[in-house]
């Protein structure tokens, strides 16, 4: 027992020590920007707990997305100071949720994503709340979740903008990957997950692979994307996936495809999403080269950010974009699962 005892100091220590040294590291000027992004989004809140992006739209990917950045502050549903917030966004999405499994709106025409950052958000959601009843409710909407989520798969294997049946089982790789990232969310929460589905994804996103490991907008062709392709590698690394030759290929496009301040990914107007996901992958890497890809993406990032916190490029809106730019800064923080190496 004393040496069970000890060993558990130990690792305390060392995971103090640890956090210590993160947070030395911690540049003052990310430290700030963050907390302006994070109250910039509690401002923007609905009082009914949604945000949404421009000409009111995405209302539920917004709200996830804007949860997630609060999320990784290290607030949750009772705790932080963003606590309050966080609560008003999951019991919007709850109340969203469908008796088909769908978590949103069935007339709009982008719900899948909706849907796929809703898992995502919720799952992470669902591993710290401390209310056994709200974790029932949470279990139930996300089981629910998952099982809409099969059945809105395309025979390809892939996900549309909306379901296999609303869309005429057309695919394409942005929505497929939200979903996929949405799916091994909720398995690693301890949501049942049929291996079957994230297995037909993975074999649906390396058939839109090119031979130069770019990942094409959809399984009919469309080019390859180097913001798909980020999300597409992000997937795989989040199932542990790092070193096989398809992981390797992927990477090396990105590499080659995508700059901290433009590059290929802005030919598509999808920068901040590219690097939403790339960063995940960088951050798992580690070592010297994220070093230097965080510091330089900040940089880029910090320079154009409005006097009220949010970041105002993009076509979808600040909310978005501050709340991508939010979880980037924050990924070393290390408070959800997903984004952890």
């Amino acid at each position: 027992m004393n040496r069970v005892l000890a060993l558990t100091l130990f690792c305390l220590v060392l995971a103090s020590g640890a956090e210590s040294q993160a947070a030395r590291k911690t540049d003052p000027k990310v430290a700030g920007a963050v907390q302006r992004a994070l109250d910039y989004l509690a401002r923007e809140q609905r009082p009914q707990g949604y945000w949404e992006a421009q000409h009111s739209q995405y209302r539920v990917a917004m709200t996830a997305l804007a949860g997630n950045a609060l999320l990784c502050e290290g607030s949750t549903t009772t705790r932080g100071k963003y606590s309050r917030q966080i609560q008003l966004a999951v019991d919007y999405l709850i109340e969203r949720s469908r008796k088909n499994g769908l978590i949103g709106y069935q007339n709009d025409y982008h719900y899948m994503y909706g849907h796929g950052f809703s898992m995502l958000f919720l799952s992470q959601v669902f591993g710290e709340e401390e209310k056994e009843q709200r974790r029932e409710e949470l279990k139930y909407v996300l089981t629910k979740a998952v099982d809409f989520c099969g059945k809105a798969q395309t025979k390809s294997g892939g996900w549309g903008y909306v379901s296999a049946r609303d869309g005429n089982d057309f695919d394409e790789g942005s929505t497929c990957i939200t979903q996929v990232q949405g799916l091994r969310a909720c398995r690693n929460a301890g949501i049942p997950v049929p291996k079957e589905i994230i297995d037909k994804a993975v074999t649906y996103i390396e058939k839109c692979t090119t031979k130069e490991g770019g990942v094409q907008y959809s399984i009919r062709g469309g080019g390859a994307r180097p913001p798909i392709t980020a999300a597409a590698l992000a997937c795989m690394f989040n199932s542990g996936e790092y070193e096989s030759e398809y992981t390797k290929r992927l990477l090396a496009y990105c590499k080659k495809n995508l700059t901290v301040t433009g590059g290929s990914s802005r030919s598509f107007g999808h920068w901040h999403y590219a690097h939403y996901y790339y960063a995940q992958v960088m951050y798992r890497l580690d070592g010297k080269e994220w070093n230097k890809y965080i510091r330089d993406l900040s940089n880029t990032i910090l320079r154009r950010q409005s006097a009220d916190g949010s970041w105002k490029e993009g076509h979808v809106g600040p909310v978005y974009t501050t709340a991508i730019n939010a979880t980037i800064l924050q990924l070393e923080n290390g408070f959800l699962p997903i984004y952890q190496r």
